[in-house]
């Protein structure tokens, strides 16, 4: 029997609520939290049990934990002083747990990555090196938009400073409620278009604009990984050409003082997870535009029917789908991914 070329499957983008989490924010937000999970009752969310019996399907599969935000930030701005301490402190309880579950299991969880309170750079910064420096949490997770703020917003540029020196990468999630209509003369969006394409779109705007804004000139070691494979970047990368070339003579070159190098050799600086729900062909067109060096393995886990083991399934069968070559394939599902977070495995 040929030795398996890739033994290893780490899913760099799965989301968990785990128990103590849940019991906290019942108490901080008990509306929010209810409301979550009355909408996903998914076991495999909080449930190890579940979630390792789904695991134990395939071979050497491995979870990075990102916790998941059940309050969007932006409405942070209405709470009174006392209840965002005790929202900031619900987050760092919740970076403490992701940090025990990795101690714990590290056969099953080999890294983690830490959520912040973006409506608080200082205690964003603090929370940063504490969940590097003590819980070793192998990077941060922030939401696109950011307190309904772009993340190219001056206020956020310490976070890209510290992140950078620290070598670890920035996990994008994008959020998109209801409550952005697919039309003016609407109030709410229809037919899950909000998340459907909504989500990828947020994604795409986000890494348009670090790019444009001089962020990634500013930090060239900066490493983002973006949801759902890049958004819409991979497949309208031609179109971005063609509409900045129209922008640099409509407007005398705006980007000249700013970028130094072709807009589209910025965007290949940032890293995609393979989150599609299947779709090797796209895969393919993501591993042509990012290169296969920047193609992680991801899941979206576990937010299907399934509690996660369809997406799972799928996502392989995707990636084996694949035209490449063993090696490379071993890079999507284990090396990219330890390279990035330096994981001692």
């Amino acid at each position: 029997m040929s030795k398996n070329p890739y033994p290893l499957r780490i899913d760099a983008f799965t989301h968990i609520v785990p128990q103590k989490y849940i019991k906290a924010a019942l108490k901080v937000i008990p509306e929010t939290m209810q409301q979550y999970l009355a909408q996903y009752p998914i076991p495999s969310l909080s449930d190890l049990d579940t979630r390792f019996r789904i695991m134990d399907k395939y071979e050497g599969l491995m979870h990075i934990l990102t916790l998941t935000a059940v309050l969007p930030t932006s409405k942070l701005a209405d709470i009174s002083k006392a209840d965002r301490a005790k929202w900031i402190d619900l987050i760092k309880l919740g970076n403490d747990e992701l940090a025990e579950l990795v101690l714990k299991y590290p056969d099953r969880f080999p890294a983690a990555v830490a959520n912040l309170p973006m409506e608080d750079m200082n205690a964003a910064l603090k929370e940063v090196d504490r969940a590097v420096n003590d819980l070793k949490l192998r990077g941060v997770q922030i939401s696109t938009p950011a307190n309904d703020k772009p993340l190219d917003s001056p206020e956020f540029l310490p976070l890209y400073e510290k992140m950078s020196q620290y070598n670890l990468p920035i996990w994008i999630h994008p959020t998109r409620g209801d409550d952005y209509p697919d039309y003016r003369t609407e109030k709410q969006s229809q037919f899950r278009i909000a998340a459907s394409f909504g989500w990828p779109y947020e994604t795409t705007t986000a890494m348009n604009r670090l790019v444009f804004s001089g962020i990634l000139e500013k930090y060239p070691n900066l490493r983002f990984i973006t949801h759902h494979c890049g958004g819409m970047i991979p497949y309208y990368a031609a179109r971005m050409a063609q509409f900045q070339d129209t922008e640099e003579m409509m407007r005398k070159k705006p980007t000249k003082n700013i970028l130094r190098k072709s807009p589209i050799d910025y965007f290949k600086m940032f890293y995609a997870d393979t989150a599609l729900g299947g779709n090797s062909p796209a895969l393919m067109l993501a591993s042509s535009f990012f290169g296969v060096e920047h193609i992680l393995f991801g899941t979206d886990l576990p937010y299907d029917h399934t509690g996660g083991d369809k997406m799972t399934r799928l996502t392989i069968g995707a990636v084996e789908e694949m035209d490449i070559s063993d090696a490379d394939r071993k890079k999507i599902y284990e090396d990219n991914v330890k390279s990035l977070l330096r994981l001692p495995l």
